[in-house]
């Protein structure tokens, strides 16, 4: 469905995409994970076929999009990172005349309009204006109107970021749901949660560069070990600083990163970790045994939080 190779994007001087290969197999759903600044729109913008490669190669549903522009943008559904709603128009209309773009018949798009409010759980919404509708609402409407003309490749550009917890679960199902009916996503997220959830495959993208690649738990396991102790401190004597903590259990574990408000034990046993601290005389205010995920893979790999 995509084939990149040596793919790089330029601003002037500002190399935002610095020769990346990546490759989208068909029913997949693919995740460019990486904090802000990364790379990744860049990517998804020449992806989309709306901001020309600055060098390399690249291939969407085999088509090459310097001189096939229209004919991929006419087989994709984009769900930008920012919704571009009509607000002059109700719910119903956003369809509606969105699919009238790509030339489909009258009734063809009355009847997918209907079907993809149903989806997207909006049905008693048709006839509401955009304004109305919650931040939840506008993004499940803006994904079914990137469905309205059957796509055959799906890219996703944040679809969560700004929604409540409860939204984001309700947007996770329907993107769910079509994965399970055979549509293959593209999404970039800074939320590993996100990323865990709902991508096959996936690559952490840093400055510009791809860091990593494989599945959620593949990844965990090649960059992480099994559990993580997170060690709260209550720093009261002076001089007393999390760097010097670090130092006293740096040998308890694999590895130890210290965040602003605590530290990170990387082991096979975290409760092993912790008995460890106390039988030492260290007395954290709170401790935490968890399993590594890719929020633990990125601090690895770039020594820096998911979302700076």
């Amino acid at each position: 469905m995509i084939s990149a190779r040596g793919l790089t994007k330029s601003f002037g001087d500002f190399e935002a995409v610095k020769g990346i290969d990546v490759e989208v197999r068909r029913g997949e759903a693919f995740g460019f994970l990486g904090p802000n600044g990364a790379g990744k729109s860049s990517t998804m913008r020449m992806i989309a076929a709306t901001s020309p490669v600055s060098g390399g190669e690249l291939r969407i549903l085999g088509l090459d999009p310097a001189t096939d522009g229209p004919a991929i943008r006419g087989r994709l559904g984009v769900c930008p990172q920012d919704d571009t709603l009509d607000t002059e128009l109700d719910v119903f209309d956003n369809l509606f005349i969105y699919g009238r773009y790509f030339g489909l018949p009258r009734e063809e798009v009355r009847a997918r309009a209907d079907e993809l409010l149903e989806f997207v759980q909006l049905t008693d919404k048709a006839h509401a204006k955009v304004d109305d509708l919650s931040g939840g609402m506008k993004r499940r409407l803006t994904i079914a109107r990137s469905l309205v003309n059957r796509p055959d490749l799906l890219l996703l550009d944040e679809p969560t970021t700004g929604l409540d917890p409860q939204a984001r679960h309700v947007l996770w199902d329907r993107l769910f749901r079509l994965k399970q009916a055979g549509v293959t996503l593209v999404l970039t997220t800074h939320y590993m949660d996100e990323a865990e959830q709902l991508c096959d495959r996936l690559v952490v993208m840093d400055k510009g560069r791809i860091v990593a690649e494989g599945s959620p738990l593949d990844l965990i396991r090649e960059h992480s070990t099994r559990e993580v102790a997170e060690l709260r401190f209550g720093i009261a004597r002076e001089g007393e600083t999390h760097e010097a903590l670090a130092a006293q259990v740096a040998n308890l574990g694999d590895r130890v990163e210290v965040l602003p408000d605590r530290l990170l034990v990387y082991s096979e046993d975290g409760d092993a970790v912790v008995a460890a601290v106390q039988a030492r005389g260290l007395r954290p205010v709170a401790t935490l045994v968890r399993r590594s995920t890719l929020e633990d893979v990125f601090l690895r790999l770039t020594g820096r939080t998911l979302v700076d």
